[in-house]
């Protein structure tokens, strides 16, 4: 009976002392909860997920909800291509850094663009007009710059100008940017309630 007293006595002040050495103390497997210990008190720090709160959307008729319900399947379809975009156009921009010469990035870019192609082109060309020109729009936000700059800075101004007069014969203006509190505030709306997994 001696022997198992001083057994448990000897485990608390082990357990104890482990617990007291740790800066922080893990209490559930999923990582959710910690237990940070400071000044011999155990503060519980647990991390949540971002829930981005806006009022109750008003539709005035059915047609009007299923017009945003459509905005929504669009934003979805293109968001993961504006999102790859942003990504790649860091890397370019990256690397492009470390050629010393214009010859050498001209090559580069043209092998990029050859790899883009290969890699996007039959899904991209499967993408109706409204959703190129939400992509566009995503595309502006992910990388903050317009397409347009985006073209005169990889393509040349002659590139830019064809493809803007292109644009415009379809109703879009590659110069104009995203924007978020105007013209595409609920276009922002829906990215951030898909970013913050509530839709």
């Amino acid at each position: 009976m001696y022997n198992r007293e001083i057994y448990i006595i000897v485990f608390i002040i082990f357990s104890t002392t482990c617990i007291l050495a740790q800066d922080k103390i893990k209490l559930y497997p999923e990582d959710m909860v910690y237990g940070k210990i400071e000044n011999g008190d155990t503060i519980l720090i647990s991390s949540i997920r971002e829930v981005i709160i806006m009022p109750p959307r008003k539709f005035s008729s059915k047609a009007d909800y299923r017009r945003y319900q459509k905005l929504i399947r669009n934003v979805k379809r293109v968001y993961p291509y504006a999102k790859i975009a942003g990504q790649r156009y860091r890397m370019v921009e990256q690397h492009l850094l470390t050629l010393k010469t214009e010859k050498e990035q001209k090559a580069y870019l043209k092998q990029v663009e050859k790899e883009v192609i290969n890699e996007f082109e039959d899904d991209l060309t499967k993408l109706t007009m409204t959703q190129g020109r939400i992509l566009l729009k995503l595309i502006d936000r992910e990388i903050g710059e317009t397409s347009y700059d985006l073209l005169k800075e990889f393509r040349g101004n002659f590139s830019a100008i064809f493809w803007q007069t292109l644009a415009r014969i379809f109703g879009h203006n590659l110069k104009t940017g995203f924007d978020p509190k105007g013209e595409d505030k609920l276009l922002n709306e829906i990215l951030m309630l898909i970013d913050s997994g509530q839709l």
